[in-house]
């Protein structure tokens, strides 16, 4: 009794443990589906940005395949690249940058030494040519561009410097300064060679600074001595130059009055005579003792002086009238 009541009993025990079991597997089979679905969206995001390349404002992006670049995206954004390690990426910066030479030693054209630093302004251009250009000669490190730089700056510094000469460099009158010029050949010189090798745009070149060293300093100081005493005697002939000029005009002037004096003079004397000729023909027609008298009384004047001592016969003109003084009115009246 007791095993066949027991065996109805397993019975029903086992047919519910399996019953049991199968509600459970068909309960795992969507939780398991589920889960891969999710893992499956998880790897495809990791995929999705894994490719996904943000391109910043004042950068550019080089895609490399396998080390060479391949692509180059500029205009910021969103873009795509194949996973890695098929395709990888590098940041350009194209941003502006400066360089300095540091001080060199020199040569003017004139022989002399001079002390100067130039600087340059440079950046990567947004060029797809350029910007893997640099890329490759310098794997776009900047610091690298800038000692590259440094070197063309000095060589070319010592080349240009040597077409100017010292004065045109440094000099108390702004109109001598020939800077200008120096920076424009300057850059000249720089901007096709670092494009060219290096991809790099030149966006200015200047002088930061120039001193000279002591030889060249007191050669510069005894030039200045030289130039200003030359410009003292150009200024001093020039003014001697003047007052000469001045002294001719004004012994010209005068002569000019003294001419004209004269002829006023002269014109003066000459009316004067007439008008004195005038005055003894009046006095001779009117009174010819007196005119006689006077006339001899003149030329008393005229020959005798304090110092003058004359033996003369009294009784002959002019020395008569001075002992018979003048005629009488009856003797000149018996006379005529």
């Amino acid at each position: 009794m007791t095993d066949a009541h027991a065996h109805p009993d397993s019975d029903h025990h086992g047919h519910d443990h399996h019953h049991s079991h199968g509600d459970d597997h068909n309960e795992t089979m969507p939780f398991r589906w589920s889960r891969l679905i999710v893992a499956m969206i998880v790897v495809a995001i990791i995929l999705v940005a894994a490719c996904v390349v943000q391109v910043r404002s004042g950068a550019a992006t080089v895609i490399t395949r396998f080390g060479n670049p391949a692509r180059v995206l500029i205009d910021p954004g969103l873009a795509f690249r194949l996973p890695i390690p098929l395709e990888k990426t590098i940041d350009v910066d194209l941003r502006a940058k400066s360089t300095s030479s540091g001080l060199q030693d020199v040569g003017t054209k004139d022989g002399l030494r001079i002390i100067a630093q130039a600087y340059a302004i440079w950046q990567v251009p947004s060029d797809p040519d350029a910007i893997k250009r640099f890329v490759r000669s310098v794997q776009n490190q900047p610091d690298q561009a800038a000692v590259q730089i440094r070197t063309f700056l000095g060589s070319s510094l010592e080349t240009t410097a040597s077409n100017f000469d010292l004065s045109s460099l440094i000099n108390p009158d702004p109109n001598k300064l020939r800077i200008d010029a120096l920076e424009a050949q300057l850059k000249v010189q720089i901007v096709q060679q670092l494009f060219d090798t290096y991809g790099l745009r030149v966006v200015d070149v200047g002088i930061e600074r120039l001193t000279l060293p002591s030889v060249t300093l007191n050669a510069t100081v005894d030039r200045m001595r030289a130039e200003r005493e030359t410009i003292a005697t150009e200024r001093a002939a020039v003014g001697k130059r003047h007052a000469a000029e001045i002294r001719s005009a004004a012994e010209r002037d005068a002569r000019v009055l003294r001419a004209d004096a004269t002829v006023k003079a002269a014109d003066i004397e000459a009316k004067s005579r007439v008008e004195a000729a005038q005055i003894y023909g009046t006095a001779y027609k009117s009174a010819p003792e007196l005119y006689e008298l006077l006339r001899s009384l003149d030329t008393l004047g005229t020959i005798v002086n304090s110092n003058t001592r004359l033996v003369l016969r009294t009784d002959a003109a002019p020395f008569r009238a001075l002992i018979d003084g003048p005629p009488s009115a009856a003797s000149a009246g018996g006379a005529r």
